[in-house]
């Protein structure tokens, strides 16, 4: 095949997934750097989808059906990837395999959600008698692989609440067509100790910060984290230390009068993240001072809301508990049930060898045009 640009993706047919996948891949986007995806996103969507109601906040770019419906589904995915790996950012096909930053995560998620806002438009020609279920919202945002504050979701929660408005949200992320509910909430505690400096030839005369932060060093270690049951879902939890400082920068004869561990936890949406900074501090227990840097809320799984339900029993999906934070935990916060749903493995997401199959990209799309209705 010839190298893909960026025209193809506004001129390749919507109904040849695997090859607009491919075109995705081949326009670069990485996070802070989604303005040319986003413009030739929203370029297809206004020459390919004009019935629709499209807006455009930052990068980000909504898309939603005016039916009338009684009931309004979510479907998202963000348009940026992690930096390239390797040379993976070109795309390369190998049979029914593409392999590239992104294919998985989730310009392969992107591609359906283009050809679904063309099926809804079709359908939405139609008027009244149009086949689609419920209405739909799709939303194509930036800035997911990176710090919170530039989440574009966050941008349009905060700018214009109400276009995110939704009785039920789906977040294309890689699944390889399971249903994971939920999210991990995430917790970020710096734990600092205090020591007295002297010269390393005469320790006794101070105090070593770092040895003072050993046993806490070692409890941590040793520390097994629960599985919790929620809602019939196996959430692992997760406990470990991610980074440590200390010593005297420059000075290697110096006893070491200060020294910090960052811990990172994971917790099942059976807690909030009050009982999870609870949880982390007892953990910490013998640390001189303590700092949370980051706390973000667990999403339910809601398997028994009836919008949820209508989608995993009546698509016969296998279900299992996201271990991750995801974009769900935003609409959680919102009242909103939500779930990840989506081609390629989440395994190999942000590898070198990421990749995704026609096969893959298919079965989404199939099941999330049965749910919407229009197929």
């Amino acid at each position: 095949m010839t190298s893909p640009s960026p025209r193809d993706v506004l001129e390749i047919p919507a109904e040849d997934l695997f090859e607009l996948t491919t075109a995705l891949v081949a326009v670069p986007s990485e996070s802070h750097h989604e303005a040319a995806l986003a413009d030739l996103v929203e370029t297809r969507l206004r020459a390919r989808a004009p019935s629709l109601a499209i807006e455009r906040v930052a990068h980000n770019i909504v898309v939603r059906t005016q039916l009338g419906r009684d009931r309004r589904v979510l479907l998202g995915g963000h348009l940026d990837t992690v930096p390239a790996n390797g040379g993976n950012e070109v795309p390369r096909v190998e049979g029914d395999v593409l392999h590239g930053l992104g294919s998985a995560d989730m310009k392969s998620g992107l591609a359906v959600l283009l050809r679904l806002a063309e099926d809804l438009h079709a359908d939405a020609l139609i008027g009244e008698e149009a086949g689609a279920h419920h209405d739909v919202t799709l939303v194509f945002y930036e800035a997911e692989e990176v710090r919170d504050e530039f989440n574009g979701l966050g941008i349009v929660m905060r700018e214009q609440p109400d276009l995110l408005a939704s009785d039920f949200a789906i977040l294309l992320e890689p699944t390889d067509g399971w249903v994971e509910a939920g999210c991990q909430g995430v917790l970020v505690a710096k734990a600092g100790f205090d020591g007295a400096r002297a010269h390393a030839a005469r320790p006794w005369m101070g105090s070593n910060a770092i040895h003072s932060a050993s046993e806490l060093l070692a409890r941590v270690a040793e520390h097994e984290t629960d599985t919790v049951d929620v809602d019939g879902l196996q959430f692992r939890e997760s406990f470990q230390v991610v980074g440590i400082e200390g010593g005297v920068q420059g000075k290697h004869n110096v006893v070491p009068d200060r020294c910090t561990i960052t811990v990172n936890r994971r917790f099942a949406p059976k807690y909030t993240p009050e009982e999870a900074e609870a949880q982390v501090r007892e953990l910490l227990e013998g640390a001189d001072d303590i700092e949370i840097l980051q706390a973000q809320l667990a999403a339910p799984p809601n398997l028994t809301d009836p919008l949820v339900d209508e989608f995993v029993t009546g698509l016969s999906l296998q279900v299992r508990p996201k271990l991750g934070w995801t974009d769900v935990a935003r609409f959680a916060a919102l009242g909103i049930p939500a779930l990840n749903f989506g081609p390629g493995d989440p395994e190999i997401a942000h590898t070198q060898g990421e990749f995704v199959t026609r096969e893959s990209i298919a079965r989404c799309y199939d099941a999330l045009s049965r749910f919407v209705g229009v197929v």
